[in-house]
């Protein structure tokens, strides 16, 4: 099987989901991007943060990627997981993360092109996942919303990745919407042969939430809590999340907190914002801000083998 062009039409279809349609980030380009951020919105974390979640092999960062890299850098966030929905984006995000200190990948199938999972794709990203910038498996998972693969596909090619989880020792990032009852039955079934598995922008409501702490998973959350108009339940969940458990995302472009003290033109969010949703995440959990980016840096640290892969020579994983 050829690798899909990039960028491809269904991360593209991925991009549209309904969960950011209400964002219109994707009606600006790299050639009408507004770049840099205002001075409200220049951000400083009071210790090193990890973005575990940054899409930034999208094509809106395709003319500034080297300044959004610094200004995150200044902002605090030292550390960036690139998220791989399909093999091209996977590979693109292993690419950069191989050329740059302080950048991982993922590398995984999006449920949304679940149906383009073959032997030739696995035997792709299995060959990926042993990349030593390669960090974990995903984002993969069940999104029963839009339904572009059917739960048939998207379930068959979620469990081939555990598998590959399973195979590789490499956590799991995993993308669930309207799904939560049925991830968490596969992933009871997985869960002794996969070693951490972490939910990605979770929105949920309490009862899923619970399901994956039986399960010992870990949480990402992002800007989605700073949405007055659809997010705000998650502060009432916050208290229900062990900090050992929680770690912070971007999912740049995407989510930009809509309680920004300052509007930014284009609207197209970026890992130097994220010391405003650790801010935010603090403030309603009843920690200190400098508490939260500690312990959410730990976790994501310990999560992705982080201290293990930040070698000057980043030895490969055994067989690549």
């Amino acid at each position: 099987m050829t690798a899909p062009t990039w960028p491809h039409p269904v991360y593209d279809r991925y991009n549209a989901r309904s969960l950011y349609e209400e964002d219109p980030v994707l009606a600006e380009t790299s050639d009408t991007q507004d770049t840099g951020l205002p001075e409200a919105l220049r951000f400083q974390s009071p210790s090193p943060l990890v973005d575990i979640g940054a899409n930034l092999t999208h094509e809106s960062f395709a003319r500034d990627l080297p300044a959004t890299l610094q200004r995150a850098r200044e902002a605090g966030v030292e550390t960036l997981i690139l998220t791989g929905t399909d093999l091209a984006h996977a590979e693109k995000a292993a690419e950069l993360a191989s050329e740059q200190d302080g950048l991982f990948a993922t590398a995984g199938l999006h449920p949304h092109a679940a149906s383009e999972w073959s032997a030739a794709l696995e035997a792709g990203m299995r060959d990926l996942q042993r990349r030593p910038e390669v960090v974990a498996v995903g984002e993969c998972g069940l999104d029963f919303n839009r339904n572009f693969s059917t739960p048939a596909e998207q379930e068959r090619a979620l469990e081939a990745q555990l598998g590959l989880a399973a195979e590789s020792g490499l956590p799991v990032f995993l993308h669930e919407r309207d799904a939560g009852e049925r991830l968490a039955e596969i992933l009871h079934a997985w869960r002794d042969d996969i070693s951490r598995a972490v939910v990605h922008c979770f929105t949920g409501e309490r009862r899923t939430l619970h399901r994956y702490r039986d399960l010992d998973l870990h949480i990402g959350l992002t800007g989605w809590l700073c949405d007055e108009r659809r997010g705000h339940h998650l502060r009432d969940l916050l208290s229900d999340i062990p900090l050992e458990r929680l770690m912070v995302e971007t999912d740049c472009p995407y989510l930009l907190p809509r309680n920004l003290p300052a509007k930014l033109k284009g609207r197209r969010h970026e890992p130097a914002l994220l010391p405003w949703i650790v801010r935010e995440i603090a403030h309603w959990r009843g920690n200190s801000e400098a508490e939260m980016a500690t312990a959410t840096t730990t976790t994501a640290q310990r999560f992705f083998d982080l201290e293990a892969q930040a070698t000057p020579t980043r030895p490969s994983k055994e067989g690549y």
